[in-house]
């Protein structure tokens, strides 16, 4: 099997049971390390709900993601433009932001908008582009990698994301590493930094990576990683006892748009 990397050559490196009935191999990159499964055959059935009822942490994870996405967003990008949730479930996130002041859209093919109608991307057209990108936990649901990031970067610049990176331990079976979640098959795609190095630099985007869970690919050149300074407040390695002390008179002030949004939607609905 080819790497959906690299093209290169994999290695078989151990089979598993998914969803307690499939059998199936993964596989990993010679070239980055990059681990995938055989062609996922089974997603038809693993999607039968887009959120996992195992995703327990969902509400509680939007929140701590709209803390650090407010915080890049002060410090490295144009607070006042547009910017897009990418796979964004229910659209929690794109509603919290917008609550924060920031003017964020909302897209997924797959999963029912509650909490962001309309304001979603097909409500100002697929061929809009934004400052920045989100794409939290998705990177792993992907079947084909450079294909579907590829796609993704026609709407901005810059692509904030989160996918966990493999341990720097030996992966042997799956019970190795809690973010294959069998439970579920939904997770085909683990990288490492240097897969999405390669893909950063085949797109040619910047990439910059606190080296465990967020990571980003941007167009442009910051001279610090901005996940590594310790004298920036976005500094993701401590980044819940930045959210916990972290003083916010220190940010610019936004005036929130759920009154603004209110009003437009109640014209909607009328």
């Amino acid at each position: 099997m080819k790497s959906k990397i690299t093209g290169g050559e994999t290695k078989k490196i151990f089979s598993a049971k998914i969803l307690n009935k499939y059998d199936i191999d993964y596989f990993k990159c010679l070239d980055t390390g990059f681990i995938q499964t055989e062609e996922p055959y089974w997603l038809e059935d693993a999607y039968s709900s887009a959120i996992t009822k195992l995703d327990l942490g969902l509400a509680s994870r939007n929140e701590i993601l709209s803390s650090l996405t407010m915080r890049l967003l002060n410090h490295c990008f144009k607070q006042d433009a547009r910017f897009l949730d990418y796979a964004g479930g229910y659209g929690l996130f794109t509603r919290l932001m917008r609550d924060k002041g920031f003017n964020f859209y909302h897209t997924d093919k797959f999963c029912l908008n509650m909490f962001a109608e309309y304001f979603d991307l097909k409500d100002i057209g697929e061929d809009s582009k934004f400052e920045l990108l989100t794409a939290f936990e998705v990177f792993e649901h992907m079947t084909d990698p450079m294909k579907e990031i590829s796609e993704i970067t026609k709407y901005s610049d810059n692509i904030f994301f989160s996918t966990e990176l493999q341990p720097g331990t030996q992966l042997r079976n799956v019970q190795d590493w809690w973010y294959f979640i069998p439970e579920t098959g939904q997770h085909v795609s683990l990288y490492t930094a240097k897969a999405l190095e390669y893909i950063a630099k085949y797109l040619g985007y910047n990439f910059y990576t606190d080296e465990g869970n967020y990571h980003l690919f941007t167009k442009k050149d910051f001279k610090i990683n901005p996940f590594h300074t310790k004298r920036d407040p976005f500094f993701i390695r401590k980044m819940r006892k930045i959210i916990k002390s972290y003083d916010a008179a220190n940010l610019p002030e936004r005036r929130s748009l759920i009154h603004q949004d209110y009003d437009y939607v109640k014209t909607k609905l009328s």
